[in-house]
């Protein structure tokens, strides 16, 4: 028995033996692996440089190399090159050195499309619409946008000069460049007696701050209820995520928990503060651009069934990213965990290991979306972003008004009005008068701002198909008299839809006065979003049981 015993123990060892020694040799396979196809890379671009026709770029070839290496595994994980540190930087913490104005190339031309209040472009006037000459000794007319950004950023404090295309006059501006610090919540207000809105934009540095100030004055105004607006912000800091949800839930509360191949990034971040208001009747606004950070807050809120969510399903990232110091500073922001909420749930909706036949990751179907519960017992799944609990259909446009807007014709009548308006009422008390949006019209006599309807384009298609399958002959009088019957007339559009144009013009003129934060303001009390959300924090019997179904407050 003795010697069975010692035979069984000696084998277990040699077993045991023969696994760490495989282990041992199937990482240095991957190692050799690695440092073998390294060699061979360095190898190729060392011939390259040598023996090709022309010359090369080595550091262009190995970037595209790397970045097309990054985009076999997920959107997210990319390279940042040492000269685009301050860039990254800038992304993430919200702060840069500059005047503090967004621009852009509109028909051709680089512009100011947004001075930010308070900082040394709105200071020095230069307005929406300026068109961008030099900066300094610079002619920047060709250049590319973000060539002239960076000739716009620079060091606080330090001096530049800018000219600048107004309408017929040229203009030169001087300015001081200084730290710019962009608030994530570019506008708070009351809706109505009782009810505050937030609208938080991103999550950078600060972003809990933003929101808690904005809360506590909010509550000083009056305010009973609050609307918290995620829609459209892409994310950020996790951190800031989780501040803002202990806002309005109990300190000690898990809200989101992280998951990976390394020990070193699992974690579970909970509220560590007392909250602002933890019974404070709560909506969030989310959509389908409400994306990591958005969809952590939203999604937190729903499993404590502390908020109730109005809008349309958010994007579905739940992929948590690092950032990984390289050589010669360069830095590496790749995938390294999971997210998961409360209730147990992962929002994430595209599979980037199981990929299809053109490469790109695949929905995870319905059949495959797992069941949890909210802390009150409400069925949710994962598997496709937050789900919101009261849905809003997406606004449509119709082509009239896409057109406008494409070619910049509102945008460039905007720019007229204002060089010839000094001032306007309010942003909720604005309004395009009827005389107003004649002028309109009657500015556009001689722009062209043709356009192809929905249902021309669905008439060209069976055109072409009819011909590619030899049926034209036999339908071609049909077809003519659908297009005549339904070919679209500019003039009888422009009063079809006059409506909805007028809402565009509103908002344009609006942004050459109040900026971004008059937008939102404007929008208040025209938003299907927060129109449902007015209605549901309206019947407390209503919300109760959206929140807790089958229990009346």
């Amino acid at each position: 028995m003795l010697k069975n015993r010692k035979i069984l123990v000696l084998f277990l060892v040699v077993l045991l033996g023969s696994g760490t020694l495989f282990s041992f040799v199937t990482k240095n396979d991957k190692l050799f692996a690695i440092a073998k196809n390294l060699d061979i890379f360095a190898s190729l671009v060392r011939e390259l440089d040598s023996y090709y026709v022309d010359d090369i770029d080595p550091e262009e070839l190995v970037t595209i190399g790397i970045n097309a290496m990054l985009e076999e595994l997920d959107p997210y994980t990319e390279y940042i090159p040492e000269e685009n540190s301050d860039d990254f930087r800038m992304m993430t913490t919200g702060e840069y050195g500059g005047v503090g104005a967004l621009i852009g190339n509109r028909t051709g031309t680089n512009m100011i499309l947004m001075p930010y209040k308070g900082f040394p472009a709105q200071e020095a006037g230069l307005r929406i619409g300026d068109e961008l000459l030099k900066v300094d000794s610079i002619d920047v007319r060709k250049y590319e946008t973000a060539e002239i950004s960076k000739l716009l950023k620079g060091p606080a404090n330090t001096n530049l000069k800018v000219k600048v295309k107004r309408g017929e006059d040229t203009l030169a501006v001087e300015l001081t460049r200084k730290k710019i610090v962009i608030s994530n919540v570019p506008y708070y207000g009351m809706i109505d007696e009782q009810t505050g809105y937030i609208k938080l934009t991103d999550f950078t540095t600060n972003a809990a701050a933003d929101v808690r100030k904005a809360l506590i004055d909010l509550k000083s105004q009056g305010a009973q209820k609050l609307v918290l607006d995620v829609r459209d912000n892409p994310g950020g800091i996790l951190k800031e995520a989780v501040e803002v949800v202990n806002l309005f839930i109990p300190k000690g509360r898990e809200v989101v928990s992280t998951k990976g191949k390394l020990q070193s990034v699992n974690a579970v971040y909970k509220t560590e503060k007392a909250p602002v208001d933890k019974d404070i009747p709560l909506v969030v606004l989310i959509n389908e651009r409400s994306a990591s950070a958005s969809e952590i807050v939203a999604g937190a809120l729903q499993d404590y069934d502390r908020a109730v969510l109005v809008g349309r399903k958010t994007f579905g990232k739940g992929l948590v990213q690092s950032t990984v110091p390289l050589s010669y500073n360069s830095q590496v922001k790749l995938t390294t965990a999971k997210y998961y909420i409360p209730s147990g749930r992962l929002i994430q909706a595209i599979d980037y290991s199981n990929k299809d036949e053109e490469g790109q990751g695949r929905s995870i179907p319905d059949s495959l979306r797992n069941e949890f519960k909210t802390k009150g017992g409400r069925i949710v799944l994962d598997g496709a972003g937050i789900e919101p609990d009261q849905s809003v259909d997406s606004r449509t446009y119709a082509p009239i008004t896409f057109s406008l807007v494409a070619r910049g014709l509102i945008f460039d009548f905007a720019n007229k009005f204002s060089r010839q308006n000094e001032e306007i009422p309010g942003p909720r008390k604005f309004k395009v008068s009827d005389e107003l949006y004649e002028e309109f019209v009657e500015w556009l006599q001689d722009k062209e701002y043709d356009y192809t309807t929905r249902v021309e384009k669905t008439i060209a298609d069976l055109e072409k198909y009819a011909e590619k399958e030899k049926y034209f002959e036999e339908i071609q009088d049909e077809i003519a008299q659908l297009k005549k019957s339904v070919g679209h007339n500019k003039e009888q559009d422009l009063i079809t839809f006059k409506d909805e144009i007028k809402d565009a013009l509103k908002d344009e003129i609006i942004t050459r006065y109040y900026y971004q934060e008059g937008v939102v303001e404007a929008s208040l009390d025209r938003d299907e979003e927060i129109k449902k959300s007015l209605t549901v924090l309206g019947d407390q019997n209503q919300f109760a049981m959206i929140l807790k179904p089958g229990k009346k407050k």
